[in-house]
């Protein structure tokens, strides 16, 4: 059963992915003021997967029976003086919100509440898959240098949308 402090910190994490998904749509339109569509693409779909996390909690909260409770959005304050700065404040970014689903799990763990571990099991897994990715997109972006970051942007561009495979109903 889920308890109401483990509830509280998935209030929060609707926040924080919806915070994320913000800070991607401040990089993306970093990118398009460079005139870099391809990065700003690849930001465009990090924000839109973040939104969609944010809606799985929601709907995980409203399956058993909790209300959610909203927040503002803070307002993402951070300027980049090159190219590759977003790309590694991503990568912290995404550590942040690892740590965030950890201290929600390990809460969980605490109160025996084994539905919750069972849902963040999906997002434990996701938040690995979202590291390795801001670190390949770094590793990418050091191996380009800057003759072949037209042809990475290019790259970018051709990335795909597609929703999180997580079923709540």
């Amino acid at each position: 059963m889920l308890k109401e402090n483990v509830s509280k910190l998935l209030n929060e994490q609707i926040n924080k992915e919806m915070y994320s998904a913000y800070l991607y749509f401040d990089m993306a339109n970093f990118y398009v003021n460079k005139g870099m569509n391809g990065f700003a693409n690849w930001f465009h779909i990090q924000a839109k997967e973040e939104m969609d996390h944010a809606l799985l909690f929601v709907k995980y909260l409203q399956n058993n029976g909790f209300e959610v409770a909203l927040t503002a959005i803070a307002k993402p304050d951070k300027g980049y003086k090159d190219l590759r700065e977003p790309l590694v404040e991503a990568l912290k970014h995404e550590e942040y919100v690892t740590d965030s689903i950890n201290q929600i799990y390990t809460e969980a763990l605490k109160v025996s509440d084994y539905r919750t571990q069972e849902f963040l099991n999906w997002f434990v897994k996701e938040q690995g898959e979202e590291e390795k990715n801001a670190t390949d997109l770094i590793i990418a972006y050091d191996l380009h240098g800057k003759p072949g970051l037209f042809a990475l942007d290019h790259k970018l561009e051709d990335r795909k949308y597609s929703e999180p495979s997580l079923e709540l109903d």
